[in-house]
């Protein structure tokens, strides 16, 4: 969206207009009769939701008591248009989205072995915990054999 805002100025050739609005059978009449019909207002401040009413700032008659500024500096010389700039911007917006996909897929591929690391880990600790258990009924076992064992042999003193 804002590369075509962009292109408008600096590249018109690509520019893309938005698509005609609909008019209603009462916005055709009055257009058909002379009138003017009116567009919608955008959201706010570039379809941010930002009043316009919110930035302005309004200055009394103050400008009537000052005396005339001074002539302005000389400048370079005449207007001459730079498409370079134009271009520079839409390149730098290009390069914007290019790395934003590119961290994005390098994050998706972090998360990917992340999980594996996470299921092998979980894996890993399953086949401990089993191993334990078994370790800790041979040796409940083997103590109660030496229990055993050690009654017998109090009974035969």
């Amino acid at each position: 969206w804002a590369k075509n805002r962009l292109n408008r100025f600096y590249n018109p050739a690509l520019y893309k207009p938005p698509p005609k609005r609909e008019l209603s059978s009462e916005d055709r009449i009055v257009e058909n009769m002379g009138g003017v019909v009116p567009t919608e207002a955008p959201g706010g401040i570039a379809g941010t939701g930002i009043g316009a009413a919110s930035l302005v700032q309004i200055r009394e008659h103050s400008q009537l008591r000052r005396e005339a500024p001074p002539p302005p500096p000389e400048t370079f010389g005449p207007y001459t248009t730079k498409d370079e700039q134009g271009n520079g911007v839409i390149a730098m917006i290009d390069l914007l989205v290019k790395d934003l996909d590119k961290e994005m897929s390098e994050a998706d591929v972090m998360e990917k072995d992340a999980q594996a690391d996470y299921e092998k880990m979980l894996e890993d600790a399953s086949t401990k915990r089993a191993t334990d258990v078994k370790s800790m009924n041979e040796k409940d076992n083997a103590k109660a054999d030496t229990e055993v064992a050690l009654q017998e042999e109090k009974q035969k003193l």
